[in-house]
């Protein structure tokens, strides 16, 4: 308790207070409290939650709702409002919890899920009035479609006063705002509730049916089951960000100048992708490809990446081969799929004048062509040691100057439009701050991102977003 405010333990006490009172109507004598059922249900879940604190499980049970939130469902459409109370709490005691203090957290979980069981069980019984599976009406049959609308109606009503007291919690533990708090958590609940609603339902008509409890169990056995799954799918997702995170880690030590670079690519390819109509699982992966673009240079010596002056012609040829050391270091990595093929292909111009193939037009890969527009993007928006940011206007005009030659036009157009309404927040990616007057261009001639702007400087054009900084790799 003394990691928590004074606030939030008051608020803790007071949530434990309700809960108490939400039960005690269940022991009082001649209440009618159908006690095997209600023992045999508690004791379930407390199984459950046991199980589910297995290594295996753990990461189910912290990234969904609630592993086996369909034991208590059964027991708020099964018995009455205060029996379904006292299911939730020798589950909740013994459950998973991850952060000290540990008893707090769980006399606050008992808290929060018989409250939610007790409100979910009197919208049943107010809604079912007793025909069906709700109200203490134990023993009486199911009556389909019908008992679909308490049950829903249960639900809804468990999931929004977990959501609730969730909030309430974060406002007074965590010292959130009270919007910050509550924003997107019933939305991110109530598709998992419903799906455990839904085996709740099932288990307790099975329940009532001529087969008995025990056929009730079944239900369980494909929840665990997809449980596994999903902690399977968990973990595999995990170890993808990690080895993810840790390559453009290495390429950040390695090439300080473009430090962020990565991940903004990897940012406006995804709204490139969206804009374009992609669909999310491709978007994800593309997502991937953004942000590992650079790989390669991990294969390109420190000092080439790292000098001050322009790059000689040899110099040029050995950065040059960095989509290819980088196509080499992802090709074992099964996860990446198209990503791969835009590491390699990212500086493919569509006039073929690209590098390391000469790819020209369909020629080149679609996430390619979305990876350079958004590589030349964010390479003229960033403020570096070396020169400041070009603002994100000039950055576009530059872009739409070189569409048609070296950029997809349909990509930049799609940029372009996402931009319009999301805005652009770029950082500082050097060790240097920014200029206080904001982002200002160098004050010579700019070169473009494919040629020489007219007025300034003559500089050849090369390769993808890399000649509008000569000599500097992007």
């Amino acid at each position: 308790m003394r990691a928590l405010s004074v606030t939030a333990r008051a608020y803790i006490l007071c949530a434990l207070v309700a809960a108490v009172c939400c039960a005690l109507p269940a022991l009082r004598p001649g209440a009618g409290t159908p006690w095997t059922t209600t023992a045999l249900l508690a004791a379930l879940y407390a199984a459950c939650e046991l199980l589910g604190r297995r290594p295996f499980l753990v990461s189910a049970v912290r990234v969904g709702a609630g592993s086996f939130f369909p034991v208590l469902f059964a027991a708020v459409l099964l018995l009455p409002p205060s029996a379904a109370a006292l299911v939730a709490v020798p589950g909740a005691l013994v459950g998973h919890v991850e952060r000290r203090p540990r008893a707090v957290r769980r006399a606050w979980r008992a808290a929060q899920l018989a409250l939610a069981a007790w409100a979910a069980a009197h919208v049943c019984t107010f809604l079912d009035g007793g025909a069906s599976l709700g109200g203490g009406a134990v023993g009486a049959a199911p009556d389909f479609p019908y008992v679909l609308l308490p049950a829903g109606a249960a639900v809804l009503a468990f999931c929004l006063v977990l959501t609730a007291l969730d909030g309430g919690i974060l406002c007074t533990a965590e010292r959130l705002p009270v919007r910050t708090a509550w924003r997107g958590l019933l939305l991110r609940s109530v598709a998992p509730h419903c799906v455990h609603g839904l085996a709740g339902l099932m288990m307790a008509v099975l329940w009532r049916s001529p087969y008995g409890a025990l056929a009730a169990l079944f239900v369980l056995l494909p929840m665990y089951i997809s449980c596994w799954v999903f902690a399977q799918y968990h973990r595999e997702r995990a170890a993808h960000q990690a080895t993810i995170r840790a390559l453009v880690q290495a390429v950040d030590i390695k090439d300080q100048y473009t430090r962020g670079h990565s991940e903004r690519v990897g940012r406006a390819s995804v709204m490139i992708a969206r804009e374009i109509g992609m669909d999310e699982e491709r978007v994800e992966v593309l997502r991937f490809a953004g942000i590992l673009h650079d790989v390669g240079k991990l294969g390109v010596p420190t000092r080439l990446l790292r000098k001050d002056g322009p790059l000689t012609p040899e110099e040029r040829r050995i950065i040059e081969l960095h989509p290819e050391y980088g196509h080499e270091m992802v090709r074992g990595i099964g996860f990446l799929g198209e990503a791969r093929a835009a590491i390699l292909h990212h500086h493919e111009r569509l006039d073929g004048s690209g590098y390391p193939y000469g790819l020209a037009g369909g020629q080149i890969p679609e996430f390619a062509r979305v990876v350079a527009v958004a590589d030349a993007f964010d390479a003229m928006t960033s403020t570096r040691s070396y020169r400041r940011a070009r603002p994100v206007g000039t950055a576009l005009r530059e872009l739409e100057r070189c569409a048609g030659t070296q950029f997809d036009p349909r990509m930049v157009e799609a940029l372009t439009r996402a931009l319009a309404r999301q805005g652009w927040h770029h950082r500082v990616t050097s060790d240097e701050q920014s200029d206080p007057r904001g982002n200002v261009p160098p004050p010579r001639g700019i070169d473009g991102a494919c040629g020489p702007v007219p007025g300034g400087d003559a500089v050849p054009p090369v390769a993808a977003a890399r000649s509008h900084d000569p000599g500097r790799p992007t």
